[in-house]
């Protein structure tokens, strides 16, 4: 499935639900699903900087495709990079790197994350992008 129609379909799940706090009730079931890190990639070189929390992300590329594994020590941290990893693992690093993710604003995300957490979303989307932009380099 491409990233776009990824995007849109947790837009139409957000949608489903009629306030926040059933939002985050929902972020907090899909960290639950998240594809967990290998507690050998629970290294500093794998922490994302600049969240508050502690959220660990390892890719690797697999046919042309970057897979990646992540936890946090969160729990609504653990939704968004769920989320994150929902949209991005299993794609084309171009695909990644092209992505725009409006899709977080149109589920009101940001605007519901405290200042810190909401900077820490911003550092997870450069992380997944960085490691793309790496993968692509290497097929290039």
């Amino acid at each position: 499935m491409i990233i776009q129609d990824i995007q849109n379909e947790i837009i139409d799940e957000f949608a489903l639900f009629d306030d926040w706090m059933e939002r985050y009730e929902y972020m907090i079931d899909l960290g639950k699903s998240l594809p967990l890190i290998n507690d050998q990639f629970k290294t500093e070189d794998n922490l994302i900087k600049g969240c508050q929390s502690k959220v660990w992300v390892h890719a690797e590329m697999k046919d042309d495709l970057v897979i990646f594994t992540a936890d946090s020590d969160a729990i609504i941290t653990k939704g968004i990079i769920a989320i994150l990893i929902r949209v991005f693992s299993n794609q084309h690093p171009k695909s990644i790197i092209e992505a725009n993710t409006d899709f977080i604003d149109e589920i009101g995300l940001k605007e519901h994350l405290s200042p810190t957490r909401a900077n820490g979303l911003v550092s997870m989307i450069k992380q997944l992008k960085m490691y793309a932009l790496a993968y692509q380099t290497q097929l290039n």
